[in-house]
């Protein structure tokens, strides 16, 4: 019993980091092409590993999932093909004892992950946003990332809806003072242009919608002012970016500040007006449930390849690669799926992403169950 656990054992981790380090090369080649693009623009070598290095991290909380997916249907499916499987059951084991290592090895590899997604991620992703506005060489653009609210520009809280190159829609615009924000604009749509000798960014706003608030800053019981425009212009100035501490945004917030965040949204962004809380408190929510069902998502797949790759008796890898492209490629639908409906609290994006876990788990135990 104690050869044929090691025999499993070995065998699905010898798969299992060849898989790892074949979808981290593919997922790194985006990496590479801005690792290329930053030495042209003469960076050192040493800030290049490094810069590489930092994209590791966050890349592993997606390969480690489809490498225990595919680690699984490779190793089952040629034991299922060679018969061994068979001999296995002859020799008196149950399924559920022949399946047990890789199950528990799951298990690890999904702790391992939670780690990763929660801790190591996040903070490699900030300093890597760190060291690339300290260059200087971060295109300004970028960080207007859609779905949040932007405080890198002085004086400003801008949110993005979608960004498609230079047009966004869905904008806000808060101009700050002292006691908060002094004006609301919100616009359907606009454009984006950069001067990058003079370090400043346009965005040219249309069908414009402006709430003039008191010089006391209050958003509630004071009295605005509601105008309406075609056009607003909004001066970005990044010229001090390299001298700032670059804020984190949502996916650099290691986990237990992104809970800490969720509990108490309006001290962390007191900025907002009610109405933007919960679009920013769903965005905090979905994120910390999708990093929890990437993690666990290693157990559920390979729960799941397991009777799959019994069933299929292929041992090409082609077919089992093949495979769990597939279930890759519906799990990450309910993620995008999940991010897309941040604006609508009332569809509980947050508990979207656990739709492909929880099933692929259900239906990976009664497969098992029904075979035995």
């Amino acid at each position: 019993m104690r050869v044929l656990n090691r025999y499993l054992m070995s065998d699905f981790l010898v798969t299992f980091g060849m898989t790892i380090l074949v979808f981290t090369l593919v997922m790194s080649l985006g990496a590479v092409v801005k690792a290329i693009d930053l030495g042209a623009r003469g960076v050192s070598g040493l800030l290049l590993l490094k810069f590489f290095s930092y994209n590791i991290p966050y890349m592993l909380t997606f390969t480690l999932p489809m490498s225990a997916l595919t680690a699984t249907l490779l190793l089952f499916g040629r034991l299922s093909f060679d018969g061994e499987l068979t001999a296995m059951r002859g020799a008196g084991m149950s399924l559920w004892q022949i399946i047990a290592p890789v199950v528990l090895l799951s298990i690890a590899v999904s702790v391992v992950c939670i780690g990763i997604s929660a801790e190591v991620a996040p903070r490699a992703r900030h300093a890597m946003r760190s060291a690339l506005v300290q260059l200087g060489v971060e295109d300004p653009i970028t960080l207007l990332e859609s779905g949040r609210f932007v405080d890198d520009f002085p004086g400003l809280l801008i949110y993005i809806g979608d960004r498609s190159g230079s047009r966004v829609t869905d904008v806000i615009v808060y101009e700050l003072g002292e006691n908060g924000a002094n004006r609301n604009v919100r616009a359907k749509y606009g454009t984006l242009r950069t001067d990058r000798e003079a370090k400043v960014m346009y965005v040219d706003l249309y069908e414009v919608r402006i709430d003039e608030r008191k010089s006391d800053g209050h958003s509630e019981g004071g009295q605005s002012q509601y105008l309406n425009a075609n056009h607003y212009p909004i001066r970005l100035d990044f010229s001090d970016m390299q001298n700032k501490t670059v804020r984190r945004k949502v996916a650099d917030l290691v986990f237990f500040d992104l809970l800490a965040a969720v509990r108490d949204v309006k001290s962390v962004f007191p900025e907002l007006a009610p109405e933007d809380l919960n679009r920013q408190r769903m965005l905090l929510v979905v994120e910390a449930n999708k990093r929890l069902a990437l993690s666990l998502s290693c157990f559920a797949f390979t729960l799941l390849a397991i009777p799959l790759a019994m069933r299929s008796k292929r041992k090409e890898s082609s077919i089992g690669i093949g495979i769990s492209l597939l279930l890759v490629f519906f799990f990450y639908l309910f993620i995008i799926i999940a991010n897309s409906l941040v604006k609508h609290p009332e569809y509980r994006p947050d508990l979207i992403v656990w739709i492909p876990v929880l099933g692929a788990q259900v239906a990976g135990f009664f497969l098992i169950r029904g075979m035995r």
